[in-house]
């Protein structure tokens, strides 16, 4: 592609061109019809001096001796042109003097056909090949007429060489105009060639905001935008160190604890043990396994990770019931029952994204699975209003105490003995703000823990993208 220079040049010295040549056009035509003018008043201005020498109050022999001198001094001019022409054009120029159907005088360049038949005033007559411009005066109170005329052909030669010197300076000029066209473009484009040097040599670890000053107004709208994504790129780098280092944390003690319990069964002396080493294994497998997925979600769900993702309308209640079936197994083994309280005429269709209500509902209730105690009875309520959802889910844990409820939304932030990776509720967490919804944690009033969502109803509200 072309430089931003180049085509600016380009554009304008096809305007530059395109205007003279209009203008030029329309000087050519004004030029040519002032000149045509002039010359015809040359014309009648030399038929009134001839016909002032005709009307001198002379003697009529001193009128005789000024007639004759007059064509003694024309009869030299036409033997001797280029002796007595002091100009090109002279020889073109011509006139005659009639008395009635006598020839008084003519001048040298003046054709041998008598130009007096012309009607009185301008005319164009064609005499040969050539074409005249002719003006007749009738002289008052007598039989005397001049006729005098000029070649168009002189006119036309005169017309194109005005017309060439006024476009010469513009021709010669255009040149010239490209240059300081080119110089100035440059100029104006040098805060924009430093922005572009100083990005060029920049080190890639260095995610500090552009300093150029002073930046035109344009550049300024263009170094904000690039500060700002550098901010970005500066936060995001931020948090991918932050959560890099935080999941090597999490990792490294459940790896730990694998490779011991896998050396306790390469170790152990007796079945027994060998299997319960084994079982421990398999155990702490589970939940590295749960841990890396937890990770790889709430990775996902970073305002950076990904695109808007599409919304598709989805029953909220049956979301729900099929993934309490599917948890239900774990419950079980601890002796916990599922309790789930809905209407279920209620119209529970909501926009969601794939997997965000079972995602939701699995660390919720995993959580309070979890938490509670054996036997412990984990409710789930869910309400549907006019203007949305709510999804309430009470165990019956120790709970989060009221200063500590704002940090475990945060991630790899536990509560309690038996706090599990610290990730549940910061996935939830940005599930809910990618479906513009709320939480809340309060005291349940079985005695642990109440968390309570509120989702907008799909008609009301189309769910945005947290970029935050």
């Amino acid at each position: 592609m072309t430089s931003i220079r180049q085509r600016t040049l380009g554009l304008a010295l096809c305007v530059f061109s395109a205007s003279i040549l209009v203008i030029g056009l329309a000087s050519y035509r004004y030029a040519a019809h002032e000149i045509e003018a002039l010359y015809d008043a040359s014309l009648a201005q030399n038929a009134r001096l001839l016909e002032g020498v005709l009307q001198a109050p002379l003697p009529e022999a001193d009128r005789k001796v000024l007639l004759d001198s007059l064509e003694s001094t024309l009869q030299r001019a036409r033997q001797s042109d280029q002796r007595f022409a002091d100009h090109q054009y002279e020889s073109k120029l011509a006139f005659q003097l009639w008395e009635d159907d006598r020839l008084l005088l003519r001048s040298a360049s003046s054709p041998d056909t008598s130009l007096a038949q012309q009607p009185v005033g301008y005319s164009t007559f064609t005499l040969g090949e050539q074409e005249w411009r002719v003006y007749v005066l009738n002289i008052p109170n007598s039989s005397n007429r001049v006729v005098v005329s000029e070649r168009e052909d002189v006119r036309g030669e005169l017309i194109r060489a005005v017309a060439l010197r006024t476009l010469i300076p513009d021709l010669i000029g255009l040149p010239l105009l490209a240059f300081l066209l080119w110089w100035s473009i440059g100029w104006g484009l040098a805060p924009l060639s430093r922005m572009a040097e100083q990005i060029r040599n920049r080190d890639p670890q260095n995610l500090l905001p552009l300093t150029l000053t002073p930046l035109p107004r344009e550049l300024g709208t263009i170094a904000g935008a690039l500060n700002r994504l550098l901010e970005r790129i500066r936060l995001m780098r931020v948090r991918e160190k932050r959560f890099i280092a935080d999941a090597a944390h999490e990792l490294r003690t459940p790896l730990a604890v694998l490779d011991l319990h896998a050396q306790n069964a390469l170790t152990a002396d007796h079945l027994e043990d060998r299997q319960e080493a084994l079982n421990h294994l398999r155990g702490g497998v589970a939940r590295a396994t749960r841990l890396v997925t937890q990770l790889l979600t709430l990775a996902r769900l970073e305002p950076e990770a990904a695109s808007q993702p599409e919304y598709r309308p989805t029953n909220l209640l049956s979301e729900v019931r099929e993934m309490l079936a599917k948890l239900s197994p774990l419950a079980a083994e601890r002796e916990q029952p599922l309790q789930l309280n809905a209407d279920e005429q209620a119209n529970w269709l909501i926009l969601e994204e794939p997997g965000a209500i079972e995602t939701l509902v699995q660390n919720l209730v995993g959580n309070a699975i979890q938490h509670s105690p054996i036997q412990g009875e984990i409710s789930i309520t869910l309400t549907a209003t006019d203007r949305g959802f709510h999804l309430i889910v009470d165990d019956q844990g120790p709970g989060i105490p009221p200063n500590e409820r704002k940090k475990v939304v945060e991630r790899f932030q536990r509560s309690g003995p038996s706090a599990g990776s610290g990730l549940g509720l910061s996935i939830v967490e940005r599930l809910v703000a990618r479906h513009s919804g709320t939480l809340e944690l309060e005291a349940s009033p079985s005695g642990g823990l109440r968390v309570r969502i509120g989702l907008p109803r799909s008609n009301e509200q189309t769910p945005q993208r947290d970029d935050v």
